[in-house]
């Protein structure tokens, strides 16, 4: 079973999936389509970075459990751009979104104090323990999706 060190963190990401959806499924699809500027990502960018995010970070919290020291990073523009978050359609990005985390949380359900601990390293060779990415994780998701809900 999972360590008590992440129990606020799970909680975190429960209500963060439970809440997120509905206010965003009740945007307007062109508010949420909107570019600010052509350089700027729209809501709908966004929320894609939140699941190339996951899905990055799902590998950290997977391999770096049995790898040692994994070094897993990711060009964030290019996830976006090659992945044509601003032609998809919104509905199935929260979806995708919100099932991902649903994810994420079983695995850290099934996390050990041990693996807490174990490391992982991002692209300038900086380590850092699974349970600072997990906390990483949710501040950056929390960032985000603060912008996309106030603007």
């Amino acid at each position: 079973m999972h360590s008590f060190m992440i129990q606020k963190e799970i909680k975190r990401l429960e209500f963060l999936i439970n809440t997120i959806p509905n206010l965003l499924k009740n945007m307007e699809d062109t508010t949420f389509s909107n570019k600010s500027a052509p350089e700027k990502w729209s809501k709908l960018e966004t929320l894609g970075h939140l699941i190339d995010s996951a899905a990055n970070n799902h590998q950290r919290f997977i391999r770096g459990q049995y790898e040692d020291c994994p070094k897993i990073y990711y060009d964030q523009n290019q996830w976006v751009t090659l992945n044509g978050y601003q032609t998809c359609n919104k509905l199935q990005l929260i979806d995708f979104w919100t099932l991902y985390n649903q994810q994420i949380i079983e695995i850290l359900k099934r996390m050990s104090a041990e693996s807490l601990e174990r490391k992982c390293q991002n692209k300038e060779g900086s380590v850092f323990t699974i349970h600072y990415l997990i906390t990483d994780y949710i501040k950056h998701l929390e960032h985000h999706l603060h912008q996309i809900v106030e603007y």
